[in-house]
């Protein structure tokens, strides 16, 4: 049986305690992602709080995106991000608005190098803490359409350090996972225009001075971590955006 301590820290509440608490113990690995929770009784139960309690923690969670609730099945540990969504800034030839298409990846280069500054800052690391930078082109009908620059820090993603990048999937987030057990829970992307330089219009078949699109993306743990920078490249002349306002 499980019973959430509590403390005296001012401006927390108990339900924010108990949902640090589950948090917890999704980080530690007892309930896997994609995995059912134990009912909201059997939590209440367990921790000696009223159900009232363990809903608002719960609600906290599904906030946050750590948990999932699907009507009439239950509440579930988030499965994270799948690495994909970044097609919905672009539209190429061929592909449909609605098409779940995943490009062909390949990784150009792949090297450790310190972190800067900033990327220490971002990720938490200590000065002259070393990263993983990856280079990728990803590709549609084997015409090269995103060109990515990625920054992992280590020893987090060491496992990928190591690998033959001849070997890895198409998608990253999933291998994230698989590899080294790391869990996107969410991501934040950022759009500018820019321009490419002549070694990234010629890895994207352009005209060096093309104008593209620029995504700055950081990708986020389950804790809440920065784990991934990424900036992608893409013609701005595919370029998509579109909101609803209501």
């Amino acid at each position: 049986m499980s019973t959430l301590l509590i403390d005296n820290t001012p401006g927390q509440s108990r339900y924010g305690k108990l949902a640090q608490a589950l948090r917890d113990r999704i980080l530690l690995g007892e309930w896997a992602p994609g995995e059912l929770i134990p009912a909201e009784s059997t939590l209440a139960q367990s921790y000696g709080v009223a159900l009232g309690t363990i809903r608002q923690a719960l609600s906290l969670l599904v906030e946050d995106g750590v948990l999932q609730r699907r009507h009439g099945k239950g509440t579930f540990v988030t499965k994270g991000v799948d690495g994909a969504s970044m097609m919905r800034f672009f539209r190429f030839r061929g592909l449909d608005d609605d098409s779940s298409t995943t490009p062909h990846s390949r990784i150009l280069t792949s090297r450790l190098r310190s972190a800067s500054v900033q990327e220490a800052h971002v990720f938490g690391l200590e000065h002259g803490a070393q990263v993983l930078q990856l280079e990728r082109v990803r590709s549609l009908d084997a015409e090269p359409c995103l060109l990515e620059t990625i920054v992992l820090p280590l020893p987090i993603f060491g496992a990928l350090a190591d690998s033959d990048t001849n070997a890895w999937d198409d998608l990253l987030y999933p291998m994230y996972q698989q590899r080294c057990g790391v869990v996107i829970q969410k991501t934040q992307d950022t759009l500018s225009f820019s321009q490419l330089n002549a070694t990234q219009a010629k890895r994207l078949k352009l005209a060096a001075s093309h104008p593209c699109v620029l995504v700055e993306r950081q990708a986020f743990d389950m804790a809440g971590r920065c784990v991934e920078l990424r900036t992608t490249r893409g013609d701005a002349y595919s370029f998509k955006y579109t909101a609803q306002v209501q």
